[in-house]
């Protein structure tokens, strides 16, 4: 077995690739890499569910400079 990527953003290009592949029966596997830090990626999610456990403060906007 042999593994390529292929780096693009561009939906179109995208397409055409699968297209080819599909009309060669070449079978292909996608995934979607994270740009982000994973650690990164873990704090926020920690955050989120910490809002949906009310564990958060919620700060009116007039008084954020008081």
């Amino acid at each position: 077995m042999t593994t390529l990527t292929i780096n693009t953003e561009s939906q179109e290009v995208l397409k055409a690739v699968k297209a080819l592949l599909t009309g060669f029966q070449v079978s292909y596997e996608e995934s979607k890499s994270s740009p982000y830090n994973p650690e990164f990626v873990a704090k926020i999610e920690k955050s989120r569910q910490e809002i949906r456990e009310g564990k958060s403060v919620k700060i009116d906007l007039d008084d954020i400079w008081k």
